[in-house]
């Protein structure tokens, strides 16, 4: 089981219209409502790769009602069944099961995020309500779930931002206990809450371009990668948005990236790169094959229709495509 933790879930709410134009009133051709926060979408994508997943997190509210509602969602939006990854080991898990809801109730409700899309430049608003103030009370029932649910996981993703209540060293103290379980711990946060977290000494981090450039201070995406690395992480993984990603780890340092660049909506192709790291590492694949899969997916969540989802068609036609170059050591 793959446990992903979303601490800030958040109901993500989609409007269409056919030109944005500011200060003026629109017609909405399209709504749409899905559960949201980066944990969520990981665990998505997990499920339709076939993987047994479990959500936890905090939930509350009638927003967050709607969000339980909404968590079991169809791997394909044409109705077929997902096949394994052409890469996947023979025993790899083939059946789609939608994520198991872990989360805890709490008395603030959960946040909306509010997307309007303009269908004339394809340009993406987006507006971020702030998340429900969580009690001590609420941290320590989450915490007890959380040590309950690593002594059944192989593998962890602790993702997305702290809602207000939560103390900043938060995400170190759940590394902390993930590594004493045993349990390979990825990150993907950003701003004080990763330079914390990245001194517990994660399994995996996975920053972007912006957040590795804040940790560090150094925009020079390989000089910027060691360095985090150096400050704890086992390994990081950096996303260099359409340039597909920088990798290094213990067993060497990859660039990988896509065959040509893609066009469409980078909504949640963060969180598809997390969910094929995740999957691959439990899968024991090497890191090439790792570095392959995330970027596959990222790049076929770009290409999909539906923001958020990835296109299972051009990630079967990506994966093998994908540029996996070494590094220097030095």
């Amino acid at each position: 089981m793959i446990l992903t933790v979303t601490l800030n879930t958040a109901l993500d709410i989609t409007y269409r219209t056919p030109r944005l134009v500011p200060h003026a009133t629109h017609r909405v051709s399209e709504v749409t409502e899905r559960p949201g926060g980066k944990g969520l979408n990981v665990a998505r994508v997990l499920a339709a790769l076939g993987h047994e997943t479990v959500v936890t997190g905090f939930a509350g509210g009638r927003t967050g009602d709607v969000l339980r509602e909404l968590l079991p969602v169809a791997p394909d939006p044409r109705g077929r069944a997902f096949s394994p990854p052409a890469d996947a080991p023979v025993d790899a898990p083939a059946a789609f099961s939608p994520p198991v809801d872990a989360l805890v109730p709490i008395a603030g409700a959960t946040r909306r995020t509010i997307a309007v899309v303009d269908e004339t430049t394809g340009d993406t608003t987006q507006l971020n309500e702030p998340g429900p103030v969580v009690s001590p009370a609420e941290w320590a029932a989450f915490l007890a779930r959380y040590e309950e649910l690593l002594g059944g996981a192989d593998a962890v993703a602790l993702c997305g931002s702290l809602p207000p209540g939560i103390h900043v060293g938060a995400y170190a103290d759940l590394v902390r206990a993930a590594r004493g379980a045993g349990v390979p711990v990825l990150l993907d946060t950003s701003g004080e809450p990763l330079r914390r977290g990245i001194a517990a000494r994660p399994d995996l981090v996975k920053p972007n371009a912006d957040e590795l450039a804040r940790l560090t201070g150094s925009r020079e995406p390989l000089r910027a990668t060691r360095d985090a690395r150096r400050r704890g992480a086992h390994a990081v993984v950096a996303s260099l948005g359409p340039d597909g990603v920088l990798a290094a780890t213990p067993d060497g340092v990859w660039r990988a990236g896509p065959p040509a660049p893609a066009k469409g909506n980078p909504t949640g192709a963060g969180d598809s790169a997390v969910a094929g790291l995740l999957s691959a590492l439990v899968e024991h694949l090497p890191w090439p094959a790792r570095l392959a899969r995330a970027v596959a997916l990222s790049t076929a969540t770009v290409l999909s229709p539906v923001a958020g989802e990835f296109d299972p068609v051009a990630y079967d036609e990506l994966l093998a495509r994908v540029r996996v170059t070494e590094q220097p050591t030095q």
